[in-house]
């Protein structure tokens, strides 16, 4: 059988290629699948999709109307996977429920550093040979204090991480991590963990209860020199009160490896042509503001982890088994 696999990186693709090999045939494309490239899937019963797919419900409908029975998403989000319309046309819908933790918490550190201690302001000066210290006076991370929202597994890598700096660890999830409390971790209301925490690091996934979870009363409720990292989903900040929070002057620094309206633009080359994201384009005029597009989940373990699973997600497809990483049929309730 081939398998089409959309939004392939150039990095991915011989991992991809490699994993299905003896099994099955892949054509990796490195178009992102939305309602332009959904025809290209007729004649694929199994499609592979990124992070970025459009699986709205015109999409799925495409992909249903061409033979596609089953999608494995790479990724654990699925945020943008209509699942009930899924569910309507029969497919089968799988992710990927875990991989390294660690390639993300590690990432928010240094986007959490970097801002500190104006890593990209620092290179760029000495790219010029400007070795002046202006400007870049950073702080120590240890006796402040750490706030994380979402405790799994992710955030208690992150946490781990905070607790060898020697950090304070507030800590606000719906349910405690009992390795966060061993270390040392307080959990509180979210308003206070807002208002005390000198670097606040977003780890929960997107979900209606969580859209726009740091609003602008979140943001005005902050200390004025907090730092604010997010590498989950963009979806979590509510970018334009943000923006106006750092017009303000607010903020020692902001990392942001997601960013709300990402969908054709993160992953892919904009350099010639520019953007008419007038929020995304403000923000990253800020000096104290570093954007990346998305890449913490970027390193060789966590892809190769995605890729497996994948694997085993086609695998239990062919073989009609389930597992933890089907979401449609929906999991039986117990």
């Amino acid at each position: 059988m081939e398998i089409l696999a959309f939004g392939v990186q150039s990095d991915e693709k011989p991992l991809i290629e490699n994993a299905f090999a003896g099994q099955h045939d892949v054509r990796c494309l490195d178009v992102f699948l939305n309602r332009d490239t959904a025809p290209i899937a007729a004649g694929y019963e199994i499609v592979s999709t990124s992070v970025n797919a459009d699986l709205s419900g015109k999409v799925l409908q495409t992909l249903a109307a061409g033979g596609t029975q089953m999608i494995a998403q790479r990724s654990t989000g699925f945020n943008n996977i209509d699942l009930d319309v899924a569910e309507r046309l029969a497919l089968r819908v799988a992710r990927v429920s875990y991989y390294s933790p660690y390639s993300v918490a590690e990432f928010a550190w240094t986007l959490a550093m970097a801002v500190n201690r104006r890593i990209i302001r620092a290179a760029s000066r000495t790219r010029d040979f400007d070795f002046r210290l202006d400007g870049l006076l950073g702080r120590d991370m240890r006796g402040r204090t750490v706030g994380v929202i979402g405790t799994g597994k992710i955030g208690e890598a992150f946490t781990r991480i905070a607790h060898g700096f020697g950090m304070n660890l507030l800590g606000w999830d719906i349910a405690e991590n009992a390795a966060c409390l061993e270390l040392g971790m307080k959990y509180v209301e979210k308003d206070q963990l807002l208002a005390e925490a000198d670097l606040i690091s977003l780890h929960v996934p997107l979900l209606p209860s969580t859209h726009h979870i740091i609003g602008e009363e979140a943001l005005a409720s902050m200390k004025d020199d907090v730092i604010l990292v997010n590498s989950s989903r963009g979806g979590l900040i509510d970018t334009r009160a943000l923006v106006a929070e750092l017009r303000a002057g607010r903020f020692t620094g902001v990392g942001l490896d997601v960013y709300e309206a990402e969908a054709g633009l993160f992953f892919l080359d904009k350099s010639l042509e520019g953007i008419d994201d007038d929020t995304l384009a403000r923000l990253v005029t800020f000096p104290n503001v570093v954007v990346t597009s998305h890449q913490a989940y970027y390193t060789r373990d966590a892809v190769g982890q995605i890729i497996e699973a994948t694997v085993r997600n086609v695998a239990d497809y062919l073989a009609g088994r389930r597992s933890e990483n089907v979401l449609v049929p929906a999991p039986p309730s117990n």
